[in-house]
């Protein structure tokens, strides 16, 4: 095998692949638990878990040996065919959130267009709404991914501009303004859902006022509408609790989940309802080669497991109030630092760029050279997102170079 340093290996990705992603310039070549190596062999503290998708820690030994086994009995049959592995999935994490139905996917964006689909259709079918007039409300500020459909919606100019024409059928509305919501819900029986983040993950962690969620729940089942929550990232663990929406007692009608349902080891999301959403689809109607895979399968519910079983998301919620406890302290005391927000292990830090646009960015610089990776979003916030098992040391150990690195360079 041709040995590359660091530099020739991002050369060589800057030469050969699209460039559709802005790196850090760290060359990663493991990981375990909450920590990476780069090809020089040094060690690294993981703060941004793969935006959330491996909250069981970075090759989890349990789900690889699950992944691996599985591998060398069955892959790929497509669903022409019934599998022990999926029928067995299906009970297990219908059971496990309390739905009566799952739609297998394989990435969190494929989850979402299926419940647009699938939202579409029951309004066709079960509310009465003509056929091409089916509108469904999202925020503004959201990212749900980056395909035609979603880019349509997107107020990221960056995902969306030139790539029209754009699919028509949504309406944007604030996020985290609930009269905007019953204003569109009352003013138009053509709406079929609401689709919403429970958390804006992309859009810097933007935390709804409390009641936000419940008030949502209040007015789509007021008015009809299906309540579509997207947990892709803020799902299984990362909030605190197993789903951000359990911070209201709020059940969705369409519930979306993906990232962390595999542990990061493998493409896996899901989309779950009842038997009145769920049961508008038919044969041929919706489906995916990989969706439902025996290897997904197997790894999803092990994932799922170790979640409940290694108490993540107690973890998530104890060490994400002392995480931000520490943040906060430090946004005393910098001169940089504007606010901290955040819940459970899902926070961010808002600096200060009125001096110097690209301040997070360099931030993130230093704090790589300082052992923690981190990444920031919109010029001016570095999202905190470490895998769920991170230890109280080693949160504290993270506030000690996130310290010292704004406080000796910024």
């Amino acid at each position: 095998m041709i040995s590359y340093t660091s530099q020739e290996l991002i050369e060589l990705e800057e030469s050969c692949g699209a460039h559709n992603y802005h790196p850090l310039p760290v060359v990663l070549e493991r990981g375990s638990g909450v920590h990476l190596w780069d090809v020089c062999g040094k060690r690294y503290l993981d703060f941004l878990s793969a935006y959330s998708a491996v909250n069981q820690g970075h090759c989890h030994p349990e789900i690889v040996e699950v992944m691996v086994n599985q591998v060398r009995r069955l892959t790929l049959t497509s669903r022409a065919f019934y599998t022990e592995r999926l029928s067995c999935y299906e009970q297990y994490v219908t059971r496990y959130f309390g739905y009566r139905r799952v739609l297998p996917m394989n990435t969190g964006v494929e989850a979402v267009e299926t419940a647009i689909k699938l939202c579409r259709k029951w309004a066709y079918e079960r509310r009465g709404v003509r056929d091409g007039d089916a509108v469904i409300v999202v925020c503004g500020g959201n990212f749900h991914g980056r395909t035609s459909s979603v880019v349509s919606f997107s107020s990221d100019l960056s995902a969306r501009e030139h790539f029209g024409p754009y699919m028509p059928g949504f309406t944007v509305i604030p996020y985290n303004d609930i009269s905007s919501l019953e204003e569109v819900l009352s003013s138009n029986r053509s709406v079929a859902g609401f689709l919403v983040e429970p958390i804006q993950g992309e859009a810097g962690v933007l935390v709804p006022d409390d009641g936000y969620l419940r008030s949502c729940r209040e007015l789509c089942s007021r008015y009809g509408v299906l309540l579509i929550a997207d947990e892709v990232q803020t799902g299984l663990g990362r909030t605190g609790r197993m789903l951000a929406c359990d911070y209201e007692f709020v059940r969705p009608d369409i519930l979306l989940l993906g990232k962390a349902l595999s542990g990061g080891t493998y493409p896996v999301s899901a989309v779950l309802a009842d038997d009145e959403v769920m049961g508008v689809l038919g044969p041929g109607q919706h489906g995916s080669t990989f969706g439902g895979n025996p290897v997904s399968a197997a790894v999803a519910m092990k994932s799922l497991e170790i979640i409940e079983r290694d108490r993540l998301s107690e973890n998530a919620f104890r060490l994400g109030e002392l995480f931000r406890s520490g943040l906060r302290a430090l946004c005393r005391e910098s001169g940089v630092v504007l606010t901290v927000r955040g819940k459970g292990l899902m926070n961010a830090l808002v600096v200060d760029n009125s001096s110097k646009e690209d301040l997070a960015w360099d931030i993130c610089l230093k704090l790589a050279d300082n052992g923690l990776l981190a990444k920031p979003t919109h010029t001016n916030i570095i999202r905190f997102s470490p895998p769920l098992i991170i230890t109280e040391e080693q949160i504290r150990e993270s506030l000690d170079i996130i310290s010292t690195t704004i406080g000796c360079n910024f």
